[in-house]
Protein backbone atom coordinates (compact mmCIF):
# COMPACT_ATOMS: atom_id res chain seq x y z
CA UNK A 1 0.00 0.00 0.00
CA UNK A 2 2.63 2.17 1.03
CA UNK A 3 4.67 1.69 -2.58
CA UNK A 4 1.38 2.25 -4.50
CA UNK A 5 1.10 5.65 -2.51
CA UNK A 6 4.57 6.75 -2.94
CA UNK A 7 4.02 5.67 -6.96
CA UNK A 8 0.93 7.64 -6.69
CA UNK A 9 2.90 10.80 -5.40
CA UNK A 10 5.86 10.60 -7.63
CA UNK A 11 3.66 10.37 -10.63
CA UNK A 12 1.60 14.05 -9.47
CA UNK A 13 4.70 15.39 -8.88
CA UNK A 14 5.85 14.20 -12.55
CA UNK A 15 2.97 15.57 -14.01
CA UNK A 16 3.30 19.15 -12.21
CA UNK A 17 6.69 19.99 -12.72
CA UNK A 18 6.01 19.03 -16.99
CA UNK A 19 3.32 21.63 -16.73
CA UNK A 20 5.35 23.80 -14.92
CA UNK A 21 7.83 23.21 -17.98
CA UNK A 22 6.05 23.31 -21.42
CA UNK A 23 8.52 25.55 -23.73
CA UNK A 24 7.10 28.63 -24.20
CA UNK A 25 6.38 29.49 -28.30
CA UNK A 26 9.53 30.45 -29.87
CA UNK A 27 10.22 34.15 -29.86
CA UNK A 28 9.30 36.09 -33.46
CA UNK A 29 12.45 37.01 -34.78
CA UNK A 30 12.90 41.01 -34.43
CA UNK A 31 12.33 42.05 -37.63
CA UNK A 32 14.90 43.69 -39.77
CA UNK A 33 14.33 46.65 -40.38
CA UNK A 34 13.79 47.45 -44.23
CA UNK A 35 16.49 49.08 -45.95
CA UNK A 36 16.06 52.45 -46.50
CA UNK A 37 16.47 53.42 -49.91
CA UNK A 38 18.92 56.16 -51.17
CA UNK A 39 17.48 59.73 -51.64
CA UNK A 40 16.68 59.84 -55.35
CA UNK A 41 18.04 63.29 -56.28
CA UNK A 42 15.82 65.98 -58.25
CA UNK A 43 15.39 65.22 -61.83
CA UNK A 44 16.99 68.47 -63.29
CA UNK A 45 14.10 69.78 -65.42
CA UNK A 46 14.83 69.13 -68.99
CA UNK A 47 14.62 72.41 -70.91
CA UNK A 48 11.17 72.58 -72.91
CA UNK A 49 10.74 72.45 -76.15
CA UNK A 50 9.68 75.37 -78.16
CA UNK A 51 5.83 75.72 -78.77
CA UNK A 52 4.78 74.91 -82.38
CA UNK A 53 5.20 78.31 -83.86
CA UNK A 54 7.84 79.85 -82.04
CA UNK A 55 10.29 81.36 -83.68
CA UNK A 56 14.05 80.25 -82.63
CA UNK A 57 15.97 81.39 -85.57
CA UNK A 58 16.09 84.32 -87.14
CA UNK A 59 17.89 85.03 -91.09
CA UNK A 60 18.38 87.62 -93.44
CA UNK A 61 19.31 86.92 -96.93
CA UNK A 62 19.77 88.50 -99.98
CA UNK A 63 20.71 88.20 -103.89
CA UNK A 64 22.37 91.79 -105.42
CA UNK A 65 22.37 92.16 -109.20
CA UNK A 66 23.04 95.16 -111.30
CA UNK A 67 22.68 93.19 -114.70
CA UNK A 68 19.89 95.76 -115.53
CA UNK A 69 22.35 98.75 -115.71
CA UNK A 70 23.22 99.95 -119.34
CA UNK A 71 25.66 101.89 -120.84
CA UNK A 72 25.72 105.07 -122.76
CA UNK A 73 25.52 104.42 -126.56
CA UNK A 74 22.71 104.25 -129.39
CA UNK A 75 19.73 101.92 -130.05
CA UNK A 76 18.60 100.22 -132.73
CA UNK A 77 17.40 102.82 -134.95
CA UNK A 78 20.49 105.01 -133.77
CA UNK A 79 19.09 106.92 -131.35
CA UNK A 80 20.99 108.07 -128.47
CA UNK A 81 20.82 106.46 -125.18
CA UNK A 82 21.84 107.40 -121.60
CA UNK A 83 23.21 105.49 -119.57
CA UNK A 84 21.81 103.75 -116.47
CA UNK A 85 22.41 102.53 -113.41
CA UNK A 86 20.42 99.87 -111.88
CA UNK A 87 20.57 97.99 -108.84
CA UNK A 88 18.37 94.71 -107.71
CA UNK A 89 18.66 94.06 -103.87
CA UNK A 90 16.37 91.21 -102.91
CA UNK A 91 15.91 90.65 -99.13
CA UNK A 92 14.02 88.24 -97.37
CA UNK A 93 13.47 87.97 -93.69
CA UNK A 94 12.76 84.75 -91.79
CA UNK A 95 11.97 83.16 -89.42
CA UNK A 96 12.41 79.54 -88.43
CA UNK A 97 11.35 76.87 -85.59
CA UNK A 98 12.84 74.27 -83.99
CA UNK A 99 12.21 71.88 -86.95
CA UNK A 100 13.56 74.10 -89.30
CA UNK A 101 10.63 75.01 -90.63
CA UNK A 102 9.33 78.32 -92.10
CA UNK A 103 7.10 80.30 -89.41
CA UNK A 104 7.41 83.96 -91.19
CA UNK A 105 8.86 84.90 -94.36
CA UNK A 106 8.75 88.65 -95.84
CA UNK A 107 10.83 89.05 -98.94
CA UNK A 108 10.85 92.39 -100.72
CA UNK A 109 13.17 94.10 -103.38
CA UNK A 110 15.04 97.50 -103.39
CA UNK A 111 15.03 98.43 -107.10
CA UNK A 112 17.38 101.60 -107.56
CA UNK A 113 17.91 102.94 -110.61
CA UNK A 114 20.29 105.74 -111.28
CA UNK A 115 20.19 108.24 -114.55
CA UNK A 116 22.25 109.87 -116.28
CA UNK A 117 22.39 112.67 -118.56
CA UNK A 118 24.51 113.00 -121.89
CA UNK A 119 27.36 114.43 -120.23
CA UNK A 120 27.23 111.81 -117.66
CA UNK A 121 26.01 113.94 -114.90
CA UNK A 122 23.37 111.99 -112.25
CA UNK A 123 19.36 113.09 -113.06
CA UNK A 124 18.27 111.56 -110.56
CA UNK A 125 17.15 113.33 -107.20
CA UNK A 126 19.73 112.11 -104.89
CA UNK A 127 17.58 113.14 -101.85
CA UNK A 128 14.67 111.59 -102.88
CA UNK A 129 13.14 108.72 -100.86
CA UNK A 130 13.67 104.91 -102.68
CA UNK A 131 10.68 103.40 -102.43
CA UNK A 132 10.97 99.05 -102.17
CA UNK A 133 8.60 96.90 -104.52
CA UNK A 134 6.25 96.54 -101.76
CA UNK A 135 6.17 100.10 -100.68
CA UNK A 136 5.49 100.64 -104.15
CA UNK A 137 2.22 98.10 -104.19
CA UNK A 138 0.09 99.10 -107.27
CA UNK A 139 2.29 102.30 -108.10
CA UNK A 140 4.77 99.44 -109.32
CA UNK A 141 2.61 98.62 -112.65
CA UNK A 142 2.99 95.16 -113.06
CA UNK A 143 -0.46 94.35 -113.67
CA UNK A 144 -0.13 96.09 -116.71
CA UNK A 145 1.56 93.03 -117.97
CA UNK A 146 0.42 90.31 -116.14
CA UNK A 147 -1.55 87.51 -116.97
CA UNK A 148 -2.89 86.83 -113.99
CA UNK A 149 -4.02 90.27 -112.64
CA UNK A 150 -1.80 90.71 -109.91
CA UNK A 151 0.85 93.18 -108.75
CA UNK A 152 4.11 92.41 -107.19
CA UNK A 153 3.23 92.46 -104.22
CA UNK A 154 0.24 90.37 -104.38
CA UNK A 155 2.53 87.45 -106.11
CA UNK A 156 5.03 87.59 -103.76
CA UNK A 157 2.55 87.27 -100.66
CA UNK A 158 1.10 84.29 -102.14
CA UNK A 159 4.78 82.70 -102.42
CA UNK A 160 5.57 83.58 -99.12
CA UNK A 161 2.42 82.00 -97.79
CA UNK A 162 3.33 78.88 -99.76
CA UNK A 163 6.47 78.56 -97.61
CA UNK A 164 5.20 78.75 -94.59
CA UNK A 165 5.38 75.83 -92.88
CA UNK A 166 8.13 74.37 -94.75
CA UNK A 167 11.76 73.18 -94.66
CA UNK A 168 14.48 75.05 -96.72
CA UNK A 169 14.90 71.65 -98.82
CA UNK A 170 10.73 71.45 -99.29
CA UNK A 171 11.18 75.06 -100.51
CA UNK A 172 13.78 74.58 -103.15
CA UNK A 173 12.29 71.30 -104.19
CA UNK A 174 9.58 73.15 -105.85
CA UNK A 175 8.70 72.43 -109.35
CA UNK A 176 9.62 75.08 -111.55
CA UNK A 177 9.35 75.46 -115.48
CA UNK A 178 11.66 78.22 -116.95
CA UNK A 179 12.62 79.80 -113.62
CA UNK A 180 9.13 80.27 -113.14
CA UNK A 181 6.88 77.89 -110.32
CA UNK A 182 5.42 75.13 -111.59
CA UNK A 183 3.14 74.45 -108.50
CA UNK A 184 -0.23 73.38 -108.84
CA UNK A 185 -1.48 75.37 -106.11
CA UNK A 186 0.88 78.41 -107.34
CA UNK A 187 0.47 78.96 -111.06
CA UNK A 188 -2.85 80.78 -110.56
CA UNK A 189 -1.20 83.18 -108.04
CA UNK A 190 2.30 83.49 -109.03
CA UNK A 191 3.70 83.87 -112.16
CA UNK A 192 6.98 85.95 -111.36
CA UNK A 193 10.29 84.45 -111.68
CA UNK A 194 11.30 82.91 -108.09
CA UNK A 195 15.00 81.99 -107.76
CA UNK A 196 16.10 84.86 -106.34
CA UNK A 197 13.80 84.55 -103.44
CA UNK A 198 14.43 81.02 -102.73
CA UNK A 199 18.01 81.79 -103.07
CA UNK A 200 17.35 84.56 -100.63
CA UNK A 201 15.68 82.37 -98.43
CA UNK A 202 18.19 79.43 -98.06
CA UNK A 203 20.89 81.95 -97.14
CA UNK A 204 18.72 83.35 -94.76
CA UNK A 205 18.61 79.87 -93.38
CA UNK A 206 22.10 79.33 -93.57
CA UNK A 207 23.47 82.05 -92.16
CA UNK A 208 20.22 82.45 -89.29
CA UNK A 209 21.03 83.23 -85.36
CA UNK A 210 19.18 82.23 -82.57
CA UNK A 211 16.62 83.93 -80.92
CA UNK A 212 14.27 82.99 -77.89
CA UNK A 213 10.51 83.31 -77.74
CA UNK A 214 9.72 85.22 -81.49
CA UNK A 215 7.29 85.02 -82.70
CA UNK A 216 6.87 87.48 -85.11
CA UNK A 217 9.42 88.65 -88.18
CA UNK A 218 9.66 91.82 -90.17
CA UNK A 219 12.35 93.63 -92.76
CA UNK A 220 13.08 97.49 -92.49
CA UNK A 221 15.36 98.71 -95.35
CA UNK A 222 16.49 102.12 -96.03
CA UNK A 223 18.21 102.94 -99.45
CA UNK A 224 19.40 106.18 -100.56
CA UNK A 225 21.63 107.29 -104.25
CA UNK A 226 23.50 110.73 -102.36
CA UNK A 227 27.10 109.38 -103.04
CA UNK A 228 26.40 108.91 -106.57
CA UNK A 229 28.95 110.88 -108.36
CA UNK A 230 28.47 113.07 -112.18
CA UNK A 231 31.65 112.63 -114.57
CA UNK A 232 33.71 115.95 -114.47
CA UNK A 233 37.53 117.31 -113.14
CA UNK A 234 37.91 117.15 -109.86
CA UNK A 235 39.96 119.90 -107.35
CA UNK A 236 42.98 118.87 -108.75
CA UNK A 237 42.42 119.43 -112.56
CA UNK A 238 42.33 115.48 -113.02
CA UNK A 239 39.03 114.27 -115.30
CA UNK A 240 36.43 112.05 -112.94
CA UNK A 241 34.35 109.39 -114.47
CA UNK A 242 30.60 109.03 -113.13
CA UNK A 243 30.01 106.45 -110.73
CA UNK A 244 26.31 105.36 -109.33
CA UNK A 245 26.44 104.32 -105.43
CA UNK A 246 23.51 102.56 -104.01
CA UNK A 247 23.13 101.98 -99.88
CA UNK A 248 20.56 99.58 -98.90
CA UNK A 249 20.36 99.29 -95.12
CA UNK A 250 18.38 96.25 -94.16
CA UNK A 251 17.13 95.25 -90.68
CA UNK A 252 15.64 91.90 -90.01
CA UNK A 253 13.78 91.76 -86.92
CA UNK A 254 12.47 89.05 -84.46
CA UNK A 255 9.62 90.29 -82.40
CA UNK A 256 8.00 88.28 -78.65
CA UNK A 257 4.32 88.52 -77.86
CA UNK A 258 5.06 91.91 -76.05
CA UNK A 259 6.61 93.30 -79.60
CA UNK A 260 10.27 93.56 -77.81
CA UNK A 261 13.08 92.33 -80.00
CA UNK A 262 13.78 88.65 -79.46
CA UNK A 263 16.68 89.16 -81.95
CA UNK A 264 18.13 91.47 -84.92
CA UNK A 265 20.00 91.45 -88.10
CA UNK A 266 21.73 94.84 -89.20
CA UNK A 267 23.42 95.16 -92.72
CA UNK A 268 23.90 96.74 -95.63
CA UNK A 269 24.64 96.35 -99.15
CA UNK A 270 26.59 99.35 -100.71
CA UNK A 271 26.50 98.88 -104.14
CA UNK A 272 28.94 100.65 -106.89
CA UNK A 273 28.92 101.09 -110.15
CA UNK A 274 31.28 102.69 -111.85
CA UNK A 275 31.31 103.64 -115.62
CA UNK A 276 34.50 104.40 -117.47
CA UNK A 277 34.91 107.98 -120.37
CA UNK A 278 32.76 106.61 -123.29
CA UNK A 279 29.80 105.97 -120.59
CA UNK A 280 30.02 102.40 -120.10
CA UNK A 281 29.84 100.19 -117.03
CA UNK A 282 32.91 99.39 -116.02
CA UNK A 283 32.36 96.86 -113.56
CA UNK A 284 31.88 93.03 -114.47
CA UNK A 285 27.81 93.40 -114.20
CA UNK A 286 27.39 89.35 -113.65
CA UNK A 287 29.81 89.87 -110.85
CA UNK A 288 29.05 88.74 -107.09
CA UNK A 289 28.70 91.80 -104.96
CA UNK A 290 28.44 91.59 -101.23
CA UNK A 291 27.04 93.15 -98.28
CA UNK A 292 29.47 94.50 -95.33
CA UNK A 293 28.57 91.83 -92.94
CA UNK A 294 29.93 89.55 -95.85
CA UNK A 295 32.98 91.80 -96.44
CA UNK A 296 34.05 91.81 -92.89
CA UNK A 297 37.26 92.57 -92.53
CA UNK A 298 37.52 93.19 -96.78
CA UNK A 299 35.51 96.18 -95.39
CA UNK A 300 38.46 97.74 -94.39
CA UNK A 301 36.75 100.32 -91.86
CA UNK A 302 39.11 98.53 -89.21
CA UNK A 303 42.01 101.05 -90.45
CA UNK A 304 40.10 104.16 -89.31
CA UNK A 305 38.42 102.56 -86.23
CA UNK A 306 39.50 104.24 -83.07
CA UNK A 307 38.32 101.53 -81.25
CA UNK A 308 39.94 98.48 -83.46
CA UNK A 309 36.58 97.05 -84.77
CA UNK A 310 34.95 96.37 -88.15
CA UNK A 311 31.78 97.43 -89.38
CA UNK A 312 29.90 93.87 -89.01
CA UNK A 313 31.36 94.00 -85.69
CA UNK A 314 29.85 96.93 -84.30
CA UNK A 315 26.74 96.14 -86.38
CA UNK A 316 26.18 92.92 -83.99
CA UNK A 317 26.84 94.75 -81.22
CA UNK A 318 23.91 96.62 -81.69
CA UNK A 319 21.79 94.48 -83.03
CA UNK A 320 22.62 92.16 -79.67
CA UNK A 321 22.03 95.64 -77.61
CA UNK A 322 18.65 96.08 -79.08
CA UNK A 323 17.06 92.73 -78.00
CA UNK A 324 15.01 92.44 -75.14
CA UNK A 325 14.04 95.90 -75.87
CA UNK A 326 10.90 97.74 -77.53
CA UNK A 327 11.15 99.87 -80.08
CA UNK A 328 10.38 102.79 -77.81
CA UNK A 329 12.93 102.23 -76.29
CA UNK A 330 15.60 101.59 -78.90
CA UNK A 331 14.19 105.04 -80.57
CA UNK A 332 14.97 106.03 -77.18
CA UNK A 333 18.92 105.66 -77.47
CA UNK A 334 20.96 108.47 -76.20
CA UNK A 335 22.73 110.16 -79.34
CA UNK A 336 25.35 112.51 -79.56
CA UNK A 337 26.45 113.73 -83.34
CA UNK A 338 24.30 110.93 -84.95
CA UNK A 339 26.31 108.18 -82.63
CA UNK A 340 25.33 106.14 -79.63
CA UNK A 341 26.11 107.65 -75.86
CA UNK A 342 24.99 104.51 -74.46
CA UNK A 343 27.26 103.82 -71.60
CA UNK A 344 27.70 100.22 -72.29
CA UNK A 345 28.03 100.45 -76.17
CA UNK A 346 30.43 103.07 -76.80
CA UNK A 347 33.17 101.04 -76.01
CA UNK A 348 32.01 98.89 -79.08
CA UNK A 349 29.81 100.96 -81.48
CA UNK A 350 31.54 104.18 -83.00
CA UNK A 351 29.10 104.14 -86.39
CA UNK A 352 26.41 106.55 -86.74
CA UNK A 353 22.89 104.37 -85.83
CA UNK A 354 20.42 106.59 -86.64
CA UNK A 355 19.67 104.54 -90.21
CA UNK A 356 19.75 101.56 -88.45
CA UNK A 357 17.49 102.57 -85.49
CA UNK A 358 14.89 103.90 -88.72
CA UNK A 359 14.96 100.33 -90.06
CA UNK A 360 14.32 98.31 -87.18
CA UNK A 361 11.64 100.45 -86.05
CA UNK A 362 10.10 99.34 -90.14
CA UNK A 363 11.10 95.61 -89.55
CA UNK A 364 8.27 96.16 -86.22
CA UNK A 365 5.98 97.78 -88.58
CA UNK A 366 5.98 95.48 -91.27
CA UNK A 367 6.11 92.28 -88.25
CA UNK A 368 3.89 89.05 -88.84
Amino acid sequence: MKKIISLLLVLMLSIGLLAGCTPAAPEAPAETPAETPAETPAETPAEEPAAEGTIVKLGLGHVISIAKSTDKGTDANGNAVNAGAQADVTIASVGFDADGKVVSVYIDVAQTKVAFDENMVVTSDKTAEVKSKKDLGADYGMVKASGIGKEWFEQIAALEDWMVGKTVEEIKGMKMAEGKTAEEDLVSSVTISVGDYIAAVEQAWNESIEVAGGETVGLGIKTSIAKSKDAGIDANGNAVTAAAQVDTIISAAAFDAEGKVAGAIIDTAQVKIPFDAEGKVSVDKAGEFKTKNELKEEYGMIKASSIGKEWYEQARALADWMAGKSIDEIKGMELAEGKTAVEDLVSSVTVGVEDYLLVVEEAASTAK
